[in-house]
């Protein structure tokens, strides 16, 4: 649990340093320019952890229906080898499509306007510049992150599925608890991760509107990444009591 939580750590920091820092600079600064090349390198680190993401809280999900499931069988079915093979396949895929999703927007050409109606370089605001055709775009666009959210929502809800039919078989109140402090911390960092991937690139065009974009990306990109560690920590019986040690010796 604690590996891959490690990693989603540091994929959350990645994606929200390549947005966040950029847009406290505007706020502060009023430079709210961005060159090329660094618009391009934001969308490819942005896109490229935000995928690792959904596979990394998918291998999360099989670790958890593990731990419920089959927990005496836990250490020989987690091995140490499979972790690192799942978070391997994870940053693969993330790459993977995030150089594909570069490649096919900065392929475009721009003549329309050079400003970007966002807070950031997305692929939505940069396609609406674009004067060549962006079919190709919307629907390479759409089939990835189709193929993104099926494949991991069908890992993570048929590993709940499992976990919550072990539950009900369950008939310890003290087990049932059990069992649901380890899902809850999860539970809630893929419902909203997963239902803001959703609203964004998964709406209709006709009900797209750059304004709801905006406030859907505040929550992916600076929200999300800031809740995961507040959530998962105070789920964590462990992590509460290194904070009231730390709280009592500097009361002391």
């Amino acid at each position: 649990m604690y590996f891959f939580l490690s990693n989603l750590s540091f994929v959350d920091c990645v994606y929200a340093s390549a947005v966040t820092p950029k847009v406290m600079e505007g706020f502060l600064t009023e430079d709210k320019i961005i060159s090329y090349n660094a618009c391009a390198a934001q969308l490819f680190f942005f896109a490229a952890f935000a995928i690792i993401e959904s596979f990394i809280l998918a291998s999360m999900a099989l670790d958890r229906h593990a731990a419920v499931c089959k927990p005496l069988h836990y250490s020989t079915t987690m091995t140490s080898p499979i972790c690192i093979l799942m978070v391997t396949v994870s940053y693969i895929f993330g790459l993977m499509q995030s150089s594909i999703h570069v490649a096919f927007t900065f392929h475009l050409s721009f003549c329309h306007s050079n400003v970007i109606n966002h807070f950031f370089c997305d692929i939505p605001p940069l396609l609406a510049l674009s004067c060549s055709d962006i079919h190709v775009n919307k629907i390479t666009v759409f089939i990835l992150a189709l193929f993104d959210v099926t494949v991991t929502l069908f890992i993570i809800l048929y590993s709940y599925l499992l976990i919550f039919i072990t539950i009900l078989r369950m008939h310890s109140a003290e087990g049932w608890k059990k069992a649901f402090s380890t899902c809850a911390s999860h539970l809630t960092t893929m419902s909203i991760f997963f239902g803001t991937i959703i609203f964004m690139y998964l709406q209709p065009n006709s009900s797209h509107s750059m304004d709801t974009d905006k406030i859907g990306s505040v929550f992916y990109t600076m929200v999300i990444p800031m809740l995961n560690p507040l959530v998962y920590s105070l789920r964590n019986k462990e992590v509460k009591s290194a904070y009231k040690n730390a709280v009592r010796k500097l009361k002391s």
